[in-house]
């Protein structure tokens, strides 16, 4: 499948024919190479061939994370032997599940990351200081990797936490870039002010920020953002949105307007609850289908996040669809005394107050049968008054307030970020 790195800067019309054409080369080889896919049409009484265009994707039925678990091996479209890297799925909402990718797959994971970074205002020649870790089966360190490659840039591979090797490496390589969960970078802020490090003259320049929303869903910088930008005001935060099952990711260009879709490489949908387009502007399910995926390709993917899109033509001279911050997992709802709410904005008030160290939001089910939540805190100095002020501050911005129990920030970043996790655990759902 031919891929156009310009094609964000076509037309929507010729956007439209594109994916009409990459769409009907999909369903062709999932049709004649997904056992998984073959069954369902089947069941279903779907037509592959009908798809004449992404308009008509309502006819297909629409998959999820729970069929990748319990059919996993069904979707792969090749044979064993042309697997050259297995990664597994975070398990956010459940238990992991493992992707299969072929060569191919993997100059098309190093493709969507280049673009990724020329997105963000990354160029040949530069340094990319990547704070991740390459290993744990995780997809988002090898694409880094192989996308920075990919571009002609050097690459630091330092793995994530340690701020002391993070600075040396800064200091002694120079790099404009970074990949970074973004509340790391307060850890590093913190480190050089420690140790006498200026910021301002850093050769850091640019983050490309990942498993951390930087913006509320209207596009505002949230609390984070505020802080990270008042000790760090000369290092450019760009947003990303990427997960394993599509292979792919949205970013942030320099106007920091919402995630730019790369519509050579995957179709979007924005859905309701009866599996529907929302209108313009709406929010809604992201619901995905990969183009030019060959060893598990798929079709109509209900992701679980919850988002709108933005379909203006950006400042950027981009025509592609952006994404706004992801609001929230419809698994990750919460109902509360009567107010719906989601993870993100329990974060953006706790990022809010002083003298909180870290936290995780614990939601279970009472003895009454409905949502209550938990919220563990590791403080500078925890008290009753403390308490007391964090729970006016949640019902000044939410209306409720939720318990709150103080625990050794220590113990706490340990249950935050267990030895084996890829990502910080913050929420943590036991209903």
């Amino acid at each position: 499948m031919n891929r156009d790195p310009q094609l964000q800067f076509k037309s929507h019309e010729e956007i439209t024919e594109f994916q009409n054409s990459a769409l009907k080369e999909t369903l062709k080889y999932v049709s004649e190479n997904s056992p998984y896919y073959k069954k369902l049409f089947s069941e279903r009484g779907a037509d592959p061939s009908a798809v004449r265009s992404v308009s008509d994707l309502a006819i297909l039925p629409t998959t999820d994370k729970q069929d990748l678990q319990i059919h996993n091996e069904s979707f792969l479209c090749v044979n064993r032997e042309r697997v050259i890297d297995y990664v597994t799925t975070s398990g956010t909402l459940g238990e992991p599940v493992t992707f299969m990718l072929t060569e191919s797959d993997l100059d098309r994971l190093a493709y969507n990351e280049k673009v990724s970074f020329t997105t963000a205002g990354c160029k040949q020649g530069e340094v990319i200081q990547i704070m991740t870790t390459l290993d744990r089966r995780f997809m988002a360190g090898l694409a880094y990797f192989m996308g920075a490659r990919s571009l002609g840039s050097g690459i630091v591979r330092v793995g994530n936490g340690i701020p002391e090797l993070q600075w040396s490496s800064v200091l002694n390589v120079k790099p404009e870039s970074c990949i970074v969960v973004p509340s790391f970078l307060i850890k590093l802020a913190e480190y050089a002010s420690k140790n006498g490090i200026d910021l301002h003259s850093s050769s850091l320049k640019r983050a490309i920020c990942i498993g951390e929303p930087l913006r509320d869903i209207d596009l505002s910088d949230n609390t984070l953002t505020r802080k990270i930008k008042q000790i760090w005001p000369n290092l450019s935060l760009h947003s990303t949105y990427a997960s394993t099952e599509m292979q792919s990711s949205f970013t942030e260009c320099e106007h920091l307007c919402g995630a730019h879709h790369q519509p050579d490489l995957i179709i979007i949908e924005i859905l309701d609850e009866n599996e529907r387009a929302v209108p313009a502007g709406e929010i809604g399910e992201l619901v995905i289908t990969t183009l030019g995926v060959e060893g598990m390709p798929l079709i109509r993917f209900k992701t679980g996040d919850l988002c709108r899109a933005f379909n203006e033509t950006c400042s950027c001279g981009r025509n592609s669809t952006r994404l706004s911050p992801i609001l929230g997992r419809k698994g990750q709802m919460i109902k509360y005394k009567g107010t719906t709410l989601y993870p993100s904005a329990l974060y953006d008030i706790l990022d809010n107050i002083e003298g909180i160290v870290n936290y995780q939001v614990q939601v279970y089910t009472n003895s009454l049968g409905t949502d209550s939540i938990l919220i563990k805190i590791g403080a500078e100095k925890p008290s009753e008054t403390f308490e007391r002020r964090i729970k006016e501050h949640f019902r000044a911005r939410i209306r409720v307030a939720p318990e709150i129990s103080f625990e050794p920030v220590e113990l706490l970043a340990k249950a935050i970020l267990p030895p084996q996790s890829r990502k910080a655990i913050k929420f943590l759902d036991v209903r």
